[in-house]
């Protein structure tokens, strides 16, 4: 298995591992699976900005992706970002999570972000799972703000502090 940036030629790739958890899981409240050009733009509108949106693939065939991106658009929250990590369901259970969430880790710290925000839809126990044993705690859970295949979801918010999170200031240059 090879970790990389993810490209805008993997969209139809990436849209596919989406619909199954759309249709099948509560990792997402999305009830309608966007179609590939969309997350062509995603990986576009990150590389932009600077974040990293990363890929799983072996062989040639993408396993599972992950990205962070701004938790919020306040300047406030610049230093902040949320993850997202979707993983094929035929590679579930095998590595390809906690391979990408530890990459994705360092390529935000990378890429300048000091806190990783996961928004766990569901509360789903493999994502919560998966999150704590890369070091994430709980931060919150918002209880039954999702419905989703006729049944009330929450969602769970964890945190991880990225390399220095809030021990050291910010240099000058980054702003404050």
């Amino acid at each position: 298995m090879r970790i990389r940036p993810a490209e805008p030629g993997d969209a139809t790739a990436l849209a596919a591992i989406y619909a199954f958890h759309v249709a099948h899981g509560t990792a997402t409240f999305d009830t309608v699976a966007p179609p590939p050009e969309v997350f062509a733009e995603r990986v576009l509108a990150l590389r932009a900005a600077g974040a990293p949106f990363l890929v799983a693939e072996r062989d040639g065939a993408i396993l599972g992706y992950a990205y962070a991106a701004r938790f919020r658009d306040r300047p406030a929250y610049r230093f902040t970002c949320e993850n997202s990590i979707y993983v094929a369901d035929g590679e579930r259970g095998k590595g390809v999570g906690r391979a990408l969430l530890a990459a994705l880790l360092a390529a935000a710290r990378e890429a300048g972000f000091r806190q990783m925000i996961a928004v766990i839809g569901g509360g789903e126990p493999a994502s919560v799972a998966l999150h704590a044993a890369c070091g994430f705690i709980e931060a919150g859970r918002m209880r039954s703000v999702g419905r989703k295949f006729g049944r009330w979801l929450d969602t769970v918010y964890m945190q991880r502090a990225l390399g220095a999170g809030e021990s050291e200031p910010v240099l000058c240059s980054e702003g404050s």
